[in-house]
């Protein structure tokens, strides 16, 4: 051994980088609003065909964007009376779907009630786990270039991998549930003080449930931390309503959210294509 070289030590666990590895996609913007329905009845009948032609044109091309989509959806109950959710590249572009939409005739009518801004994300708890120790057992100090170019190459591989995950079209489906969510911070619980191992075995479980309902619903997470108030999105999508609660009561019974989750408020809406939302404005609901 020359002593001059001593020989270069694995980093320890404990000094590896807690925070797990993610892959972002489509940036996203839920915009929830109120209809004032007494001005829009108020108005005539020839007019309320003009403006809900117009918001219809705008409408139809935001569900075919090749740069991401857009679905206009009726909201039940109080929250609101309808929801746009945008997918697209860039929060430029979400910015621009947003004001094409503020310029309609039809927004006169249109109130916020309030919106939501997140980016499509998949976390990699297995892969990050695998790399920091790779990159530990050879003794690459974390944050360091070889360390950085390591982690590029990581997440280049499995975005292209995930591809179709992170830049989704617009799913089909009738009904579609909408709920922010954090992991909870301050109790005698901490999420973010669990060793990262133990956050993947628990985030594994919960992904689980998740899959067992593969076919009945269409899951989208999006991140939103440092976006919007609360930690995460998520989008559910599904032909029968009563998968929302079947799935999320499940869950519900999972480590990860009985000890750590905190809900948001839920919104359920129902599918309108932009060529029925004359039909809609109407009072009647398309099919």
């Amino acid at each position: 051994m020359n002593p001059t070289h001593p020989p270069v030590l694995p980093v320890a666990a404990g000094q590896l980088p807690p925070v797990p590895l993610t892959l972002e996609g489509y940036a996203t913007l839920h915009q929830m609003m109120r209809l004032r329905w007494t001005a829009w009845r108020a108005l005539p009948d020839d007019a309320r065909s003009e403006i809900a032609s117009e918001a219809t044109k705008l409408l139809a091309a935001m569900e075919t964007n090749t740069d991401g989509q857009s679905a206009l959806f009726s909201l039940l109950g109080h929250k609101g009376d309808l929801m746009l959710v945008h997918f697209r590249n860039s929060f430029d572009q979400l910015n621009q779907a947003e004001l094409d939409v503020a310029r309609l005739r039809l927004n006169d009518f249109l109130e916020p009630a309030t919106s939501y801004l997140s980016v499509i994300e998949l976390g990699l708890y297995e892969s990050t786990l695998k790399t920091y120790k790779a990159l530990a057992e050879r003794g690459v100090e974390p944050h360091s270039d070889e360390w950085k170019s390591a982690i590029a190459d990581t997440i280049a591989r499995q975005k292209e991998a995930m591809k179709p995950r992170l830049f989704p079209t617009m799913p089909p489906n009738r009904y579609v549930c909408f709920y922010p969510m954090d992991r909870r911070r301050g109790e005698d619980k901490n999420w973010y003080t669990l060793p990262m191992e133990e956050r993947q075995r628990q985030m594994s479980e919960h992904g689980l449930v998740g899959r067992r309902y593969a076919g009945e619903v269409k899951q989208i997470i999006t991140g939103s931390i440092g976006f919007d108030d609360w930690e995460w999105g998520v989008d559910l999508f599904a032909d029968d309503p009563l998968v929302f609660k079947k799935l999320i009561y499940e869950m519900r019974f999972d480590q990860v959210s009985a000890v750590y989750a905190l809900f948001g408020s839920f919104y359920i809406g129902l599918r309108c294509p932009a060529s029925r939302l004359y039909d809609l404005l109407e009072g009647n609901l398309p099919s």
